[in-house]
């Protein structure tokens, strides 16, 4: 499959920007990158409360279905994250390199 990278960008609930960001880190990056992901960067917009963040697949299997791997895998159930309780809106838009 082709290579798809989305931005992402999540707007925080208030007070929890850093802890957001601490157990994306520690918790999120690397179950990503076990299952092939890439990680392009990752910002935090403390005037807006939001975190932005680049993720990449490219694989014998589409974004969505390895995506689908991700949310369903022991590992992510295990963590006990809810993004609910830490994201008021989340927006998803895949583009592609143009530099």
């Amino acid at each position: 499959m082709p290579k798809t990278t989305q931005l992402r960008t999540y707007t925080v609930r208030d007070g929890l920007l850093d802890e957001w960001v601490e157990r994306w880190r520690e918790e999120i990056v690397p179950l990503r990158l076990k299952l092939g992901f890439a990680i392009g960067g990752a910002w935090v917009d403390r005037e807006h409360n939001q975190f932005v963040w680049l993720i990449a697949y490219e694989g014998p299997e589409s974004f969505a279905e390895r995506n689908a791997l991700y949310w369903s895998s022991p590992e992510r159930e295990a963590m006990g994250l809810n993004p609910d309780d830490y994201l008021v809106r989340t927006e998803e838009r895949t583009v592609e390199t143009a530099y």
